[in-house]
């Protein structure tokens, strides 16, 4: 017995929990879907209200991380190069504290990084504190806005990244554990070709490269893979899977590596 699209959401707008069972976590039914979708379509407002309620038709409940959302947006907004001056200065800043790395320890960049910053700052309040007393002005320090923001991490925050990063730990220790006591053996030994490609890798690259060569990428492949993203995805399933009839071929004639059948 099939559900009408009206029925299956709940009185609070959310899926019921039958329907969740039988559709799946994204569905198996894409007519359904589309209507619900042309349902919350918005109707009118401007360009930005429009595309915020495509992302996000429900109401905002005062749940949502908003500085977190806020914070993804404007790093992808860096990556895909949207203001170009402002991606220009970041990544011109970050390659520029690569190479200084690369020249200099990191005691004595991160020392100039604070004489120079003192140098600025000190300079702008002797300017400031001669300009007020030649014109007799009470304008009070210069950087009296910045001096009274508020910078300290809330006990809920503190919480909140101790959980993701207690999350993420024991989630890294469980996979660890379960490659290196060969739990399934075709990951450990997918798992053992990758460490010995980054022992070649990392003969010819030392950490910093290979974070320079990580930054370059990021500023790069994102806007490349925006502009030609129809040939990229074609040459990847390609490459995905003559990978994938290669590692069949090896899991065939390995005894005991082929995965039971769930």
């Amino acid at each position: 017995m099939s559900a009408q699209p009206g029925e299956e959401l709940g009185s609070e707008g959310k899926w019921s929990g039958d329907d969740y069972e039988r559709n799946g976590l994204f569905g198996n039914t894409p007519t359904r879907f589309d209507e619900l979708r042309e349902e919350f379509k918005p109707r009118g407002g401007d360009a930005a209200g429009d595309l915020d309620q495509q992302f996000h038709p429900f109401q905002d409940d005062g749940k949502r991380p908003a500085v977190a959302m806020e914070t993804a947006s404007t790093a992808i907004d860096l990556l895909y190069w949207r203001n170009v001056k402002q991606s220009g200065a970041v990544f011109s800043s970050v390659l520029l504290l690569l190479f200084s790395l690369t020249q200099f320890s990191v005691v004595s960049v991160g020392a100039y990084l604070a004489l120079a910053a003192l140098s600025a700052t000190i300079s702008f309040r002797i300017y400031k504190s001669v300009l007020q007393a030649v014109q007799k002005t009470d304008e009070g320090h210069p950087f009296k806005s910045y001096l009274e923001m508020e910078i300290a991490l809330s006990q809920d925050q503190i919480s909140k990244y101790a959980d993701k990063i207690l999350l993420y730990s024991n989630t890294c220790m469980r996979e660890l554990r379960r490659l290196f006591l060969v739990q399934d053996l075709v990951d450990s030994l997918k798992f053992a070709v990758l460490m010995w490609l980054l022992t070649y890798v990392g003969a010819l690259f030392n950490g910093l490269t290979l974070l320079i060569l990580a930054v370059v990428s990021m500023f790069t492949m994102p806007v490349v893979y925006e502009k030609h993203q129809a040939q990229i995805d074609q040459y990847v399933g390609l490459i995905r899977t003559q990978v994938n009839s290669v590692v069949g071929k090896i899991q065939a004639k390995i005894p005991g590596a082929k995965r039971k059948e769930e």
